[in-house]
């Protein structure tokens, strides 16, 4: 499965067990951008466990509260953050602390790929 998805803030693309998001460069991502992840996990991934795959091509700030609302997500299996910017990994690092799942910061798609199959390959 291969959908992809455009909203006004993001791109995702839909894959069997994960997604790969990106943000839009200058979107400040709120608690209430929750509701449209709510809405893809529940249509994509009802009954299965998911990895989400932000892909940090642009500049952008996550509300550290989006991730309260994120770990609510049942079978949201992990979060992994791609970046080869420092400054983007070192944001991702305090976000890790409010994210209640595994979460993992690679500089790859390749490699989020396989830590998402490793994630989901726990039991």
């Amino acid at each position: 499965m291969t959908d992809v998805l455009k909203y006004d803030f993001c791109t995702m693309h839909i894959y069997d067990n994960y997604m790969i998001v990106v943000i839009n460069e200058g979107v400040t991502v709120t608690p209430n951008h929750n509701s449209v992840l709510l809405n893809v996990a529940d249509t994509y991934y009802k009954n299965t466990r998911f990895v989400y795959i932000t892909h940090r091509l642009y500049s952008y700030a996550v509300d550290p509260a989006v991730y309260k609302e994120t770990s609510k997500i049942d079978n949201l299996a992990g979060f992994c953050v791609v970046s080869s910017d420092y400054k983007a990994k070192r944001n991702a690092e305090i976000e890790k602390l409010f994210l209640n799942k595994p979460f993992e910061i690679l500089d790859t798609i390749d490699e989020a790929i396989t830590w998402a199959d490793s994630v989901l390959n726990k039991t």
